[in-house]
């Protein structure tokens, strides 16, 4: 079973005349862990956004679960991503105001569907927290107040909250030292793994790229050569 599937696809940030990304063919099956590289600025976190229909193509089909995204309103794909898209963001994107345990569990306040698969939401937002080794005490401080690993880990439980089939994750262990890298990346892969979950890991550094199953590199993909300044990546 394919997971996620892109064919043809092309996209051109705004008031750019060329396009940024000429994808004729990608997929990524049920349950796989993929490993995305590419320099700074070259459109990784572009094609993120279309993977999660933030943001929609010029042409081409985004096929994630079997649903053609790129078909659906803006609102249908707001609630396919909320219901099947466990995220992890390059700047994590946490509610500073909230606790990190309530952070965790905003995915089953939007979905019912994650919400039902979690079980008990908040059970399992404990257990993920663990696992994912934030001490208890923790829990219940505000976001804004933690370090920067001790959020990477909040965002990551929010993530895989409610087993979604598809997890991305945007960069997440550029802000961390070698051996908390390694930590953050073998559980990320366990829950995946657990919950057979397809994983897209996004990153420059090629050196985490022996955990994961496939290593492709975003200009083996996409016919496009980045050349002129772009968002950053």
């Amino acid at each position: 079973m394919t997971a996620l599937s892109i064919v043809n696809l092309a996209y051109r940030w705004p008031r750019q005349q060329t396009v940024c990304l000429d994808i004729p063919r990608f997929d990524i099956a049920a349950g796989e862990r993929v490993f995305l590289h590419g320099p700074s600025g070259g459109g990784k976190s572009t094609l993120l956004g279309l993977l999660g229909g933030v943001a929609v193509p010029e042409k081409g089909a985004i096929e994630l679960l079997g649903q053609n995204i790129t078909a659906l309103s803006g609102h249908s794909r707001d609630r396919f991503r909320a219901d099947h898209i466990g995220f992890i963001f390059q700047q994590f994107n946490l509610l500073p105001w909230l606790s990190a345990i309530d952070n965790v569990l905003l995915p089953c306040t939007f979905s019912a569907r994650r919400k039902q698969r979690a079980g008990n939401p908040r059970d399992e937002a404990a257990r993920l927290l663990t696992h994912l080794d934030l001490a208890p005490d923790l829990w219940h401080k505000p976001a804004g107040e933690l370090s920067v690993g001790q959020q990477q880990r909040v965002a990551a439980a929010r993530a895989l909250i409610g087993r979604p089939e598809i997890l991305i994750a945007d960069e997440p262990t550029s802000a961390l030292d070698a051996p908390r890298q390694q930590i953050f990346i073998d559980l990320l892969l366990a829950e995946a793994k657990a919950d057979g979950a397809a994983l897209l890991f996004v990153s420059h550094d090629e050196r985490l790229a022996a955990h994961f199953d496939r290593k492709v590199a975003l200009a083996e993909i996409n016919r496009v050569a980045v050349s002129k300044p772009a968002p950053a990546s």
